[in-house]
């Protein structure tokens, strides 16, 4: 019971401190003159994805590698069944209105790349590079977009999640500080956890990280893509969801590789990448066939997550 409650708190701590350092990390960068399209291309999905990267990292310093890699996978998983499907049982997402074609791409570029370097049979210093130069080249285009965007007058700081043009300087610093504390105190207290309960359950730390782990660590995103749903800002829960799991794939584990070798479970090449990557393939019509994300498509992807969960503890 210790564990769990302690597990809990690691993840409160953790979902809290990548607030704090999302909205310390914006206003400050908003104070010292960086557009607000291009904070938010860099910035806010660093911040968002702070959970998963401490996790992850911290994973493979500790020796537990299949709970970073799993981390990832079903956090990327439950990004698109469950944090596109629970909304869309509040509020139908108008997706037909968004133009998400290039990012969801590249997305699934990302993706395969993912997968390719899997069947390697693990994550080295040479994985981490080649993910982190193709983040690197995402990173560019994006900011050409950004500019583009700059250059049209459509930048507007009231759009940013956590701008607030009156912080003042103490809180900037209150919050970053808090944040950069956090982060790691979180991370170590929900691993540490995660870890016992896959011991005292006689549950592989790959299921850990697919399950527990990655759920947890998927509830900023779930929180942000709830309340876009109900504002009927379906561009952002749609982009939302890709931006997250492009950096997942990207950054998480090529950052992670770099740290420690990460080696691959052979049962994510058996069943967890290819529920992940059709996963990624069900965004099909909401991208290119302008299908509206209705109740009937939230309720498919939710049961869809369901039965995946139970698939992996069965």
């Amino acid at each position: 019971m210790t564990e769990w409650l302690f597990g809990t708190l690691g993840l409160v701590i953790l979902l809290l401190a990548g607030d704090a350092l999302v909205k310390g990390a914006v206003n400050l960068s908003l104070r010292v003159g960086i557009p607000a399209l291009i904070v938010s291309l860099t910035i806010v999905a660093f911040g968002t994805s702070a959970p998963e990267l401490l996790i992850s990292i911290t994973a493979a310093l500790e020796g537990v590698p299949g709970i970073a890699l799993g981390n990832v996978v079903g956090s990327n998983t439950a990004n698109i069944l469950l944090v596109l499907g629970l909304p869309a049982l509040l509020a139908k997402m108008h997706t037909s209105e968004c133009d998400s074609r290039k990012s969801y791409v590249l997305m699934i570029a990302g993706s395969l790349l993912f997968v390719a370097l899997c069947f390697f049979g693990e994550f080295t210093w040479i994985s981490g590079i080649i993910l982190l130069t193709v983040l690197t080249g995402v990173l560019i285009d994006a900011f050409r977009d950004a500019r583009a965007h700059i250059s049209a007058g459509e930048d507007d700081d009231e759009d940013l999640e956590g701008a607030d043009p009156d912080m003042p300087w103490w809180k900037i610093i209150m919050f970053l500080v808090l944040g950069l504390v956090g982060l790691p105190l979180g991370a170590n207290l929900l691993l540490e956890s995660a870890v016992t309960i896959a011991r005292m359950f006689d549950i592989s730390e790959s299921v850990i990280g697919l399950t527990l782990v990655a759920l947890g660590t998927s509830l900023p995103e779930l929180a942000t893509t709830v309340m876009a749903a109900l504002r009927r800002q379906a561009d952002v829960a749609l982009g939302n969801v890709i931006g997250s799991n492009m950096f997942n794939l990207l950054a998480i584990i090529g950052i992670a590789s770099l740290v420690s070798p990460i080696p691959v479970d052979p049962a994510f090449l058996r069943f967890d990448l290819w529920v992940m990557l059709g996963a990624s393939l069900l965004l099909i019509p909401f991208v290119f066939f302008k299908t509206d994300i209705s109740r009937a498509w939230g309720a498919l992807l939710s049961l869809l997550y369901i039965g995946y969960i139970v698939a992996v503890l069965s």
